[in-house]
């Protein structure tokens, strides 16, 4: 008899508990092949090496960014073809019997494969704007207080504070300690970018490190680090690596120096050179106060001899004022003889031009008027003394009198004077009125003859 059988199911849960027990965390290292995107957000692939491979899923993570993070390395996206290094658990899919790599942390591979994180990061923040050259705030020429974010250890900080306090030594410099390289360095930046900010006095800051590989300048690449230095409110001068080497923050900062060294320089005014400069300027200023002086004074010595006495420019206002006068008097009288001869012609003119030689002119068309008035009013009482006839006429044909005039009368009730048209409302013994056309009589019904 056969005992101890299984289901599959159950020999799929049980080797399930084994992978899971025993490969509880591990690392993997291999390239990404058959990358699907499907609309959950979830990432399936294969990581395969030369000789095998095996299939891997990171879930989407809560904020729903398709981009990858790693503690250590910028945000980037995973890529066909990428190589990449991976930590995760092993899992076993029992419905289909199949065990996969579910990761929760990724980070690519090789230098290729961390510039192009570098690059996707690049793009994508330069998208939104945050390079864009018209945020960028400028550098306070003369800061009181100037902050450092960097290692507090090594030639960086050393060189910063030197150049800072021999180029001016009124100026304070504060500094943030922080890790520059590794795993919590990009955390630390951004929190000593919040703390310069509540320190507050602060004019300009300085984020600096020296030169690295593109690994060992990964925190500077953070996009954390990029957004800290965007949203800072106090000018921020890059300074990261050597002169050739370019990160995330440089595009960030609103400056960007070559070295550390040229960093300070370019925060810190030299001390001598003011002197020298403000020295060449009062020598300047000076030689400008001379010559503008000597130009004033000329320019009063000019006026002076332009200047007269008021008593010889009274005079000559008053002998100005005659000529004017006798000036003016002779223009009048010759206009007035000038209108005088013009006189006879224009009295010519306004008789011409006058009501009655108006009336005169027109004369003749107002006798045409007037014989056309006159015909048209005896034509118009011809035609109404026709047309009068004709209403009489008429009037006449449909007056009352003029049936009576052929013999009829008409007959009316008493004492009410009612019109008689029906015999039947009269009674013998009624009295009733008669007119005729010419006078009326009063008559008794003697008899009603039935029609």
């Amino acid at each position: 008899m056969t005992t101890g059988i299984l289901t599959v199911s159950e020999l799929n849960k049980q080797i399930g508990d084994l992978l899971e027990i025993r490969f509880d965390l591990l690392w993997v290292e291999g390239e990404v092949s058959n990358l699907r995107r499907p609309s959950s957000g979830h990432l399936y692939f294969t990581l395969k090496d030369e000789k095998s491979q095996i299939r891997a899923v990171i879930f989407k993570s809560p904020s729903g960014s398709k981009a990858f993070r790693n503690n250590r390395l910028p945000l980037f996206e995973l890529e066909e073809g990428m190589r990449i290094l991976c930590r995760g658990r092993l899992a076993v899919y029992a419905p289909r019997g199949e065990y996969q790599l579910i990761l929760d942390s990724a980070e690519p591979r090789g230098t290729g494969a961390l510039q192009r994180a570098y690059e996707q990061l690049k793009l994508r923040l330069q998208a939104e704007g945050l390079f864009d050259p018209l945020r960028k705030k400028p550098i306070p020429y003369l800061p009181r207080k100037i902050g450092v974010i960097t290692s507090p250890t090594g030639a960086v900080i050393r060189d910063i504070i030197s150049i800072a306090k021999r180029r001016f030594s009124s100026v304070s410099v504060v500094v943030s300690p922080v890790r520059v390289q590794g795993a919590s360095a990009a955390g630390e930046i951004v929190q000593a970018f919040q703390d310069m900010h509540a320190f507050g006095g602060i004019d300009v800051l300085i984020l600096a490190r020296g030169g690295g590989s593109l690994e060992d300048l990964a925190p500077f690449n953070d996009e954390r680090v990029a957004r800290i230095i965007a949203a800072s409110t106090i000018p921020v001068i890059s300074a990261v690596g050597h002169e050739t080497d370019y990160t995330i923050a440089d595009f960030a900062a609103d400056l960007r120096a070559p070295t550390p060294s040229a960093a300070a320089e370019l925060a810190v005014p030299d001390r001598a050179e003011l002197k020298l400069r403000l020295s060449g300027l009062q020598t300047r200023l000076a030689k400008a106060g001379r010559r503008k002086l000597l130009q004033d004074q000329e320019r009063l010595y000019l006026h002076q001899e332009r200047l007269k006495n008021p008593q010889r420019l009274i005079a000559g206002f008053r002998l100005s004022l005659d000529d004017r006068g006798e000036r003016l008097l002779s223009l009048v009288k010759e206009r007035i003889s000038r209108e005088k001869q013009n006189l006879p012609l224009l009295s010519l003119h306004l008789r011409q031009a006058g009501p009655l030689g108006m009336v005169r002119s027109s004369r003749p068309e107002i006798d045409i008027l007037e014989n056309r008035l006159n015909a048209a009013i005896r034509r118009f009482f011809q035609q109404s003394r026709k047309a009068w006839a004709l209403q009489a006429t008429l009037l006449e044909s449909l007056s009352p009198l003029a049936v009576l005039s052929r013999g009829y009368g008409i007959v009316r009730t008493l004492p009410h004077g009612r019109i008689v048209r029906n015999a039947d409302v009269l009674s013998p013994g009624d009295s009733f009125e008669v007119q005729v056309f010419r006078g009326r009589f009063r008559a008794v019904v003697e008899r009603i003859f039935p029609e």
